[in-house]
């Protein structure tokens, strides 16, 4: 029996090669994932390690830098800091070699057009701390000299190459203030991470770094390295000891920041990992009904071969298995190959990602025995697994059958059974959704998320069903629009409702996640859109990338030519009646030309009597009406505040609304996050450029309309959807390749069918078009259902989102999905080329006498 496996897989390899191309797809997704994300880890590791080789112990003050206290207020400046007194101390240390003073924050370098070289996260600025030699090994020098006051500065190659910059030139630079131009009298070298992987350098002398980033004479760390023989716990004691009394100091050995650092990797590429190998399973998923649809029309196919095999003493569990060593002959060989494929796609992945990012750390591929094992067994398994049940209906074909030919179609009762366990698990599913969606909260979620995937299993379950009226519903525009073919194209799809199931549930798989990510998009996209559009009269909203404005520039701004009106925006959460809202502050005589809330109750004219707006949501909550006070606790003030009015909940605007000046009563330490501006004449090129010269042309300013806020929206989840849309791909294409599986094994079962049409007078265009348009029925019909079923997942996910996002509203992207049909109709035509076209070159007698 299992020599008699072996001989069939050899036999029917042409059929079973797309079977095996979709395991292949499926197990190299698998283990290029595991490729990649354990290459690009070991060499983040082996990268960032390079940080600490020079440091044995690193003193942090948690509380450089910071403006504000613990409590918002401006008491940072009362607690102890790392000093040179401190470093001096430090280095004393009998088991110390050297102590470093290290000053860091954030520096940004424009370039010539006045834009921010780099991203902002990565742009870092730090001290040149020179030795004996006049030199600072950390950094070296590769031309020029270090810097030596207020306005010199060194930079990196990278960036110095980034800017068109030569030693000699004058570059502007800005940390959290204005900007101010510099002399670049060097530019360096350095093997940072955080710089080699497309940050920013920007060096100063110590003084004057001190002066920009922190206080005079105040260092952000200090590391400290030790002497040979001093073990890094015992000098972490001593410097611990050394230090000023206070709780701001964190001191760590080299080894606990390197280990930090990689669990921080790890996790990092942990995160990528899963998120890869979900797709992987999905795509695997997709393969499982393409394996079990191809065995099925194996077995049906050898209907008198297996029968023959009974008649001759053959048992049922013989059977059974020779068709599990078929599957498990054809997985072992197709996961090997995946394998391999994988191995090579995640060396391209990893030569693509430092090709596209010179930055990023690179390092010899790691095929970790984990990968090896987890795509071999996972592909077999995935394999076996789906050709357990075509075996068990291989055994129960009766001895009587190899007296018979054709299919054995599924019994009525069979079908019967089937469609009342898929409704019932369907109708489960969708209860569990419409229930969590009803809660309005992220309770609800976890329903809504298990509802889901019931309601699919349940309906791959009845799709058989379903298949019949959907189809029919095409049917009279198939015979109006291809005549014969149309009409024998719509029988054909709704024949073998199981096949038709089986081969249409790999493109609703799809169709399903695509759908829901992009209502989803388009939702989210559609409230912003709505809240900027409707509550945002300035024509200017001016921020910085660092995410936060100094009250000096926010006066320039507000002084700049052009500018009729303009008001900051101050940010700060409060307790109202015992509860945490968001507070937005803004100025009472300009709130009603800048920003328009739609009102409900009340009027925004109340802020100017010192009374506050609460949109409808706190409103509800707090039990808020127009007139109604409010118990009021910030951080230095206790009080009671009147309701003036309420306005309709928006995205763009927190719960209350205060003036500033009422704001600054109660909290004199709020955050200053952007300011609105809007021009005499309008938003115009002019007033833009007059508001960036008012900030002195600083690269970290962004001055945006409201076109510009909702564009730097969509381009964030267009970029999420269309990352989703490429890792779906790989589903999608093992969903094509199950169609033709499909037709091409359909077309070899009905060569007498076909060569019968052929002599009663159907030309070769006539059947290439009637398994054209089978083709088609069948990919509109997998689309259909899973476009419908994306939709009410995404509708039932919105809905959970609700207490958070209380102006969310769900928005069918009707073209995206009608574009998504189409696409469906598209992939079906082509996936039926090579089966039309065998059909159509079938020989007519030969087809006739086939038995």
């Amino acid at each position: 029996m299992y020599r008699t496996a072996l001989r069939n897989v050899l036999a029917h390899k042409g059929r079973l090669l797309m079977t095996a191309l979709a395991i292949l797809l499926g197990t190299a997704f698998v283990s290029a994932t595991l490729v990649f994300s354990d290459t690009l880890g070991e060499a983040m590791k082996n990268s960032y390690a390079k940080s600490y080789t020079d440091v044995s112990v690193l003193v942090t003050d948690n509380s450089a830098g910071m403006r504000f206290g613990p409590r918002g207020r401006d008491d940072a400046g009362k607690s102890e800091k790392l000093t040179d007194a401190t470093v001096r101390e430090i280095a004393a240390l009998p088991g110390a070699d050297r102590a470093r003073g290290v000053v860091s924050g954030f520096i940004g370098v424009a370039d010539k057009k006045g834009n921010l070289i780099g991203e902002v996260w990565s742009a870092l600025g730090s001290n040149y701390v020179p030795d004996a030699t006049g030199k600072d090994s950390r950094y070296p020098l590769v031309d020029g000299h270090a810097p030596a006051g207020p306005k010199e500065v060194a930079i990196d190659r990278a960036t110095a190459d980034k800017g068109g910059y030569h030693v000699g030139d004058t570059i502007r630079i800005a940390s959290n203030g204005p900007a101010m131009d510099a002399k670049l009298t060097g530019i360096v070298t350095t093997d940072d991470p955080q710089i080699t992987s497309g940050g920013t350098l920007t060096l100063m002398d110590t003084a004057s770094a001190q002066k920009l980033l922190l206080t005079p004479g105040q260092y952000s760390s200090i590391s400290v390295l030790a002497k040979s023989g001093t073990s890094e716990p015992a000098l972490l004691a001593d410097v611990t000891k050394a230090l000023p009394k206070g709780d701001n100091f964190h001191t760590e050995t080299g080894q606990q920041l390197t280990d930090e650092q990689t669990k921080a990797i790890a996790a990092g590429t942990d995160g990528m990992k899963t998120m890869l190998l979900v797709f992987a399973i999905i795509s695997l998923f997709v393969s499982i009904f393409i394996i079990a649809n191809t065995f099925t029309m194996l077995v049906a196919q050898r209907t008198k071969e297996l029968a023959l095999l009974r008649a001759v003493g053959a048992s049922r569990s013989q059977v059974t298995k020779s068709v599990l060593v078929e599957a498990l002959a054809l997985g072992i060989g197709a996961s090997v190959t995946g394998l391999l494929a994988g191995v090579g796609i995640g060396a391209g992945m990893q030569s693509l990602i430092h090709a596209t990012s010179a930055g990023m750390p690179t390092g010899p591929l790691v095929i970790a025995p984990t990968t090896v094992v987890v795509t071999l067994v996972v592909g077999v398994l995935v394999t076996v697994l789906s050709a357990v049940i075509p075996a068990v209906r291989a055994s129960r074909i009766a001895p009587v059958a190899a007296m018979s030919s054709g299919d054995q179609p599924a019994t009525q009762k069979s079908l019967v059974v089937r469609n009342v366990i898929g409704s019932v698990i369907t109708v489960g599913g969708l209860g569990l959704v419409v229930m969590g969606a009803a809660t309005k909260s992220s309770s609800g979620r976890v329903p809504v998320g298990f509802g889901v995937a019931l309601a699919m299993i349940g309906i791959f379950v009845v799709l058989p069903l379903l298949s019949r009226p959907v189809i029919a519903l095409v049917g009279p525009l198939m015979a109006k629009l291809a005549g014969t073919p149309g009409k024998l194209a719509r029988r054909n799809a709704v024949r073998n409702p199981r096949r038709t199931a089986a081969t249409a549930a790999a493109l609703t798989i799809g169709l399903t996640l695509v759908t829901g990510l992009t209502v989803l998009g388009a939702s989210i996209t559609d409230m912003v859109d709505k809240a900027v559009t409707s509550s945002m009269k300035a024509d200017y909203d001016i921020t910085t990338a660092t995410g936060g404005l100094t009250p000096e520039l926010a006066t320039a701004i507000g002084k700049a030519p052009g500018v009729a009106v303009a008001s900051p925006v101050n940010k700060a959460y409060s307790e109202f009646n015992g509860h945490s809202h968001s507070v937005f502050g803004i100025d009472a005589a300009g709130f009603e030309q800048l920003v328009q809330p739609k009102m409900l109750s009340g009027s925004a004219s109340a802020l100017k009597q010192g009374q506050i707006l609460v949109d409808d949501s706190m409103a509800k909550k707090e039990n808020l009406a127009v007139g109604s006070t409010v118990k009021v606790s910030f951080p230095e003030h206790e009080g009671t505040i009147t309701v003036g009015g309420v306005y309709e909940g928006n995205a763009m605007i927190s719960e209350v609304v205060m003036a500033n000046t009422d704001l600054a009563k109660h909290d004199s330490a709020t955050y200053l996050s952007d300011v609105l501006v809007k021009g005499t004449d309008g938003a115009s090129p002019a007033l833009k450029q007059s508001i960036k010269d008012a900030t002195g042309n600083n690269p970290v300013v962004q001055v945006k309309t409201k076109q510009d806020m909702r564009d730097e929206f969509n381009k964030i989840i267009t970029f999420a959807l269309n990352m989703m849309y490429g890792l779906l791909g790989m589903a999608v294409v093992i969903a094509v390749i199950g169609v033709i599986n499909t037709l091409a094994m359909s077309v070899f079962e009905r060569k007498r069918e076909i060569g019968m049409l052929r002599a009663i007078g159907l030309d070769r265009r006539g059947i290439k078009r009637m398994v054209r348009l089978e083709s088609v029925v069948i990919s509109l019909f997998g689309a259909v259902i899973g476009v419908a079923l994306g939709t009410f997942a995404a509708w039932a996910v919105n809905r959970t989102l609700t207490s958070s996002l209380p102006t969310l509203s769900t928005v069918i992207p009707y073209g995206q999905l009608l574009l998504f049909l189409a696409l469906a109709g598209l992939v079906g035509l082509f996936a039926a080329l090579w089966p039309a076209r065998q059909a159509s070159k079938l020989d007519i007698l030969t087809s006739i006498k086939t038995d």
